[in-house]
């Protein structure tokens, strides 16, 4: 089973939306790893360096089999 690594970051922020950033796609974890020492210190990233996840993803593999509901800001439900 061959996988891959998602770094990704996200900067929450009190009643606006949360800004989302994919970082990166790594053969390694260590590799993603890495990746965070070399921007967690760069503007932005040092502000909120509880932001950065690592997902591991299976290729060739669904991973979000559910479907899914758009909810647009601001429309009356």
């Amino acid at each position: 089973m061959e996988s891959v690594f998602v770094l990704l970051h996200v900067h929450e922020m009190p009643e606006q939306e949360d800004d989302e950033k994919l970082i990166g796609v790594y053969r390694t974890k260590d590799d993603a790893e890495a990746a965070i020492l070399r921007l967690r210190d760069k503007p932005g990233f040092r502000e909120a360096t509880d932001g950065f996840a690592i997902d591991e993803y299976v290729l060739n593999q669904d991973h979000w089999q559910e479907g899914y509901v758009t909810i647009r800001h601001g429309t009356p439900e």
